[in-house]
């Protein structure tokens, strides 16, 4: 019978490459929670996004510029992203990220099919009271 052949050892350098690879796999659903954000508040922000997406019928109302609900969602959840350390819950998302312009300062519209208006802040925290109903 042949002996079987020796384990190599593998080099340095890779040998805790496995642990690194798992810490940061680990990190990541806290990387959220660093910026002081828990991972419901984050839900219930990507819920309010949501929700702006699905307004189809709806415009809206950015410096006086219309744009449809899926320029709308994603303009707010990249604005979201560059202000993320500011966010700390779903209500800090609307009043500091989707309420209005921080070039302008002019307030966010959404403008439905029948010609009325209302300000995105007030349909979020419409929408925001909705989600806090429901059943967990």
């Amino acid at each position: 019978m042949t002996s079987p052949l020796p384990r190599q050892r593998r080099p340095w350098i890779l040998r805790g490459l496995p642990i690194v690879f798992w810490a940061a796999a680990l990190a990541l659903p806290l990387s959220v929670t660093a910026e002081g954000l828990s991972a419901m508040e984050a839900e219930k922000i990507e819920d309010l996004i949501a929700a702006v997406k699905h307004q189809t019928d709806a415009a809206f109302i950015r410096n006086n510029q219309a744009y449809d609900s899926t320029v709308a969602a994603e303009f707010l959840r990249r604005k979201w992203r560059a202000q993320a350390a500011r966010v700390g819950s779903a209500e800090d998302f609307i009043e500091m990220v989707a309420s209005f312009s921080s070039t302008s300062g002019r307030p966010y519209l959404i403008r439905f099919e029948d010609g009325r208006e209302i300000a995105c802040s007030v349909f979020l925290r419409a929408e925001l009271a909705k989600l806090q109903r429901m059943p967990k």
